[in-house]
């Protein structure tokens, strides 16, 4: 049975480079590929720092980008899943 985490992935991460733990976060985003079977080792992982929105009470938001390294678009499903705010 799956581990219930009330936070998404992209919370996780954007409270991880507001830590000063973003050398932690590639390993976070490999982890969460592999709970989706995926290969981590098939993507390269990039953060994006971003101001946040409006009313979030939060200063930045952190964006992941999947990219695949044989050079096929990575899913759609997937990138969305990465960044699903809530």
């Amino acid at each position: 049975m799956p581990r219930l985490n009330p936070f998404t992935l992209q919370m996780e991460i954007t409270r991880m480079f507001e830590q000063g733990q973003s050398f932690f976060a590639s390993l976070k985003v490999q982890d969460w590929l592999r709970e989706r079977n995926e290969e981590p080792d098939a993507y390269d992982i990039l953060f994006h720092q971003k101001p946040a929105p409006p009313g979030s009470g939060q200063v930045m938001t952190v964006e992941i980008e999947l990219r695949r390294k044989d050079g096929q678009p990575a899913d759609a499903w997937l990138q969305e899943e990465a960044n699903r705010h809530a």
